[in-house]
């Protein structure tokens, strides 16, 4: 039986050539990988209904750069609850202006989202990103009061590896006594270098995040770390032996997602350290199959089964 064949069959038309060159770009061509992303990112930002929520762009002072964000605002008196927000892409493609997730969150949960266009790899390897990622979150909770954010329903999040970046954070943000965070929303995220749980064998299909192209996204993300017994958790949250501590947590993720078992183990060790996790597996799923057909059931099922425990939890 195909890939094909194992798919929703109202999410499997989504699936195109175009999406396997973009894949093959990212791992091959960052920066052909950067120009096919932002047209496709451009596309989804243009079909999005009109909205309330008003978006904010600006830049603030990086470890070593100046950090582009975008902040989305819904019409809801203050002080509410805020999420900082990590785009998808491999580390790799990607910018602050996430539009479709970000505007439907603020929408929805009547939060605050700041969305951080951290530096990407491979001009940079996950030291420099996880430091912009620590900065946004610092500078997010100091303007806790301009930005109309309640500092105790502060929560972070991602899709992907944005999601890998919020576990990465999260982590790192316990071990450096930040800012206390009261969730971490952890979509279908990139958290294991190593690939070797049978998911990651079983998806090879071109047009979906796959493992030949993870494997060279890890590469770039951890630059002279790769393939190494050091690699740091902070880049590879599989790779933590103490999950202790941590933000109440949601994982979510497809049977046919090549991060399904990393992310189900994950969503286990939490649990088994004391975390308060939900876990939600969605049949026939591909990874990214609710941004790709928004309009299956499947699909809008996925996004109000993350939506709605982040607004329990901040909202």
């Amino acid at each position: 039986m195909s890939f094909l064949d194992l798919v929703d069959p109202e999410i499997v038309d989504a699936l195109d050539a175009h999406q396997a060159e973009r894949y093959r770009a990212i791992g091959d061509d960052p920066p052909l990988g950067r120009e096919m992303t932002d047209e496709v990112n451009l596309e989804a930002r243009a079909k999005l209904p009109p909205t309330d929520v008003e978006i904010t762009e600006l830049t603030i002072p990086g470890p070593d750069c100046e950090l582009p964000l975008a902040v989305y605002q819904p019409p809801v008196p203050g002080p509410r609850g805020g999420l900082l927000w990590f785009h998808g892409g491999g580390y790799i493609v990607g910018d602050e202006r996430d539009d479709p997730p970000c505007v439907e969150i603020a929408d929805f949960v009547g939060c605050t989202v700041v969305s951080v266009g951290y530096r990407l790899a491979p001009e940079v390897t996950f030291r420099e990103i996880i430091s912009d990622s620590f900065t946004a979150l610092n500078w997010m909770v100091d303007q806790a009061a301009e930005l109309g954010i309640d500092r105790q329903r502060v929560a972070i999040g991602g899709r992907s590896a944005g999601g890998g970046l919020s576990a990465g954070l999260a982590l790192y943000n316990r071990d450096n006594k930040g800012p206390e965070l009261a969730f971490q929303l952890l979509i279908y995220p990139m958290l294991d270098d190593a690939h070797e749980t049978p998911s990651s064998h079983e998806v090879t299909y071109p047009a979906v995040w796959n493992r030949d192209v993870s494997f060279k996204a890890w590469k770039m993300y951890l630059g002279d770390d790769f393939g190494s017994d050091e690699v740091s958790p902070y880049a590879a949250p599989t790779r933590a032996e103490d999950l202790s501590a941590l933000p109440p947590a949601l994982v979510t993720v497809g049977t046919l997602d090549l991060f399904r078992d990393e992310n189900i183990d994950y969503a286990q060790r939490l649990m088994a350290a004391g975390v308060a996790t939900d876990l939600q597996v969605y049949a026939q799923v591909y990874h990214g199959a609710e941004l790709k057909a928004p309009d299956a059931d499947v699909s809008k099922r996925m996004r109000l089964g993350y939506l709605e425990p982040l607004k329990r939890a901040i909202g």
